[in-house]
């Protein structure tokens, strides 16, 4: 792709002072500047290209070269214009403090979002069931009061970092090439503190204790997470602050067990209730309900409570309530209890004798 002509790029004519050219630069990286078109592929590269036109135009010896000779001028002096907007902040971190208040990149990076938080809560099996509001207590990084935020003690505030000179990133040439790496004396910040508050030391943010207020919604699962905007961490140096996410843990109950949105529990019954018929009260998340059990009932027969299970999350629905019956044998029976179900198994024709055949014996009795 062929470059467009430098002049035509920065839309000022050859020959201008080198105060238009800045005049025209300036008015083209604050419309083009990435902050202001988040994602905009073509504004970026007219971004890209008003700063390389900015680089050789501002530069009398390049200038000149380049009005004599075009592009074929430049590459004796060593420039093959930038890659990234790594090399263009490097190179202009003073006109940017000009054109928009700070020192681009260094600034750029202190308006860091503050780190999202998770806090652990647990519920109980009908507080999941049914919701609840709750009320937390969360530990967060927030802002210092002593220094607002500074970092540096009470009437004294930050300087710029000598080695960067408040842009944040060193640069060392090797050659042709140039090399941006964080300053290792202010990490970046282009700032560094030699006072720092006696309250946050240094840090700018202290960790205080802050209570919440949650909704717990109906049907919630565990493992959920319930996220409260803007309760994380704050933010560093004006920068948003981050999200808070509780995440729910829900208890096991003593009697319900649940699956999906219904629930399942298990109910003993006696070998007359199984056999005759009859009227049970079965507990569920509400309180007793009778559920009749018709004669002849199998253990393991499952029986249904329809709507008495969770509710669906975000719905107005719920899920069943399952009763599997367990049939109970009688044990530490009595003699007239003993008789009674003897009788019971002549009249039903069952072979119960006190001598049972062993399993095997009796397979061979049958081939």
């Amino acid at each position: 792709m062929s470059k467009r002509d430098y002049y035509e790029v920065l839309e000022i004519g050859r020959g201008v002072k080198d105060e238009e050219i800045k005049k025209a630069y300036r008015k083209l990286a604050i419309k083009y500047h990435p902050d202001k078109n988040p994602g905009d592929r073509d504004a970026e590269e007219k971004f890209k290209e008003a700063a390389e036109a900015y680089e050789i135009l501002r530069d009398p010896e390049k200038r000149n070269l380049y009005d004599r000779y075009g592009y074929e001028g430049l590459r004796g002096s060593g420039f093959k214009g930038f890659t990234g907007f790594e090399d263009i902040f490097s190179s202009f971190g003073d006109i940017f403090e000009d054109f928009f208040g700070f020192g681009t990149r260094g600034r750029r990076e202190s308006l860091r979002r503050g780190d999202d938080l998770r806090y652990d809560f647990s519920v109980s099996f009908l507080e999941a069931a049914f919701g609840k509001e709750a009320e937390i207590e969360v530990e967060r990084p927030e802002e210092c009061e002593n220094c607002k935020g500074s970092g540096a003690k009470h009437g004294t505030n930050p300087v710029q970092c000598p080695v960067c000179r408040g842009r944040g990133q060193v640069i060392r040439s090797q050659g042709f090439f140039s090399i941006s790496t964080t300053c290792y004396q202010c990490n970046g910040e282009g700032t560094i503190i030699k006072d720092p508050c006696k309250e946050c030391h240094g840090r700018g943010r202290v960790n205080r204790f802050k209570k919440l207020s949650v909704k717990i919604p109906r049907g919630i699962e565990s493992g959920s997470r319930l996220r409260l905007r803007g309760e994380g961490a704050k933010g560093i140096k004006g920068g948003s602050a981050g999200d808070l996410y509780v995440v729910i843990h829900v208890e096991p109950h003593s009697f319900f067990e649940r699956n999906g949105n219904d629930i399942i529990c298990q109910v003993p019954l006696s070998f007359s209730q199984a056999a005759l018929s009859g009227e049970i009260d079965v507990p569920t998340l509400e309180g007793s309900k009778k559920l009749n059990i018709p004669a002849g009932t199998q253990t393991n027969e499952i029986f249904k409570f329809k709507g008495q299970g969770f509710y669906y999350l975000n719905e107005n629905r719920r899920g069943d309530q399952l009763i599997q019956v367990i049939i109970k044998t009688p044990t530490n029976i009595s003699k007239r209890q003993e008789e009674l179900l003897r009788e019971l198994a002549e009249i039903s024709d069952e072979n119960v004798n006190h001598k049972h055949k062993s399993f095997f014996k009796r397979l061979k009795d049958l081939t």
